[in-house]
């Protein structure tokens, strides 16, 4: 479903991808770990065509954002570190704006129900998103993600400032997603989530891919050693 051949990206003649190869399947979590600066948000920003690559492509269900965007776009959610939101808008009213902005009328009732099962309490659906807290507008980015039926999920940091009890439950949408075979590929500094939830782990630095594991493979210990060494200057 998501596919990076032989990817390079520079900036100033600084690369930010160097040589990625990387793919996840449908009904796969993907975590790609690595410090600031190692390429994983320019990944990102390229398949969802934000980026244009200087060699190599990506491909999202067989397509390249740099040639038929408006197709892929079709096919992936997106959720950010922090998510634009309408703050005077409501729950239900951002992600009936947000559907119907992508070519879809959802009912008002089609829209609750995706809230719920996104994990939003139902007494937090008709106040206003100014008032949520981080991991719940989170949970209304994945009911945008499961109202568009996304063949593919991006996420950039998704779990950064929630406190343990949010991380858990918007990792457990995720398996929900996983589960109706939604591909998924995280970029992440959080380890611990990075070895519960994915179903590979990709360690990058200096935007080359320098260790890919199974999530099954080692334990929190071990995942954190190979980390660690990784990275060491």
């Amino acid at each position: 479903m998501l596919e990076a051949e032989s990817l390079h990206k520079s900036y100033a003649g600084q690369p930010a991808i160097d040589d990625l190869n990387l793919c996840v399947g449908k009904g796969e979590i993907y975590a790609l770990l690595g410090p600031n600066g190692a390429g994983k948000t320019t990944t990102i920003n390229c398949f969802l065509g934000f980026v244009r690559p200087d060699k190599g492509r990506v491909l999202v269900n067989g397509n390249d954002p740099a040639l038929d965007n408006r197709r892929v776009r079709r096919s992936l959610a997106y959720i950010p570190e922090q998510i634009s939101l309408y703050g005077w808008f409501t729950g239900v009213e951002n992600l009936s704006y947000f559907t119907e902005l992508a070519g879809e009328r959802l009912s008002r009732q089609r829209c609750e129900s995706l809230l719920i099962e996104s994990g939003l309490e139902p007494d937090a659906l008709n106040k206003r998103v100014s008032g949520y807290s981080k991991g719940m507008t989170q949970k209304v980015g994945i009911a945008i993600a499961l109202a568009k039926e996304a063949q593919a999920l991006l996420l950039d940091e998704p779990t950064s400032g929630l406190d343990p009890s949010a991380a858990y439950e918007f990792s457990r949408s995720l398996r929900a997603l996983r589960d109706r075979g939604v591909a998924i590929l995280l970029a992440t500094h959080d380890l611990f989530r990075a070895k519960e939830d994915a179903s590979r782990i990709g360690i990058m630095r200096h935007g080359r891919l320098v260790h890919e594991l199974a999530g099954t493979e080692l334990g929190h210990a071990e995942l954190e050693g190979f980390y660690l060494e990784a990275i060491r200057d």
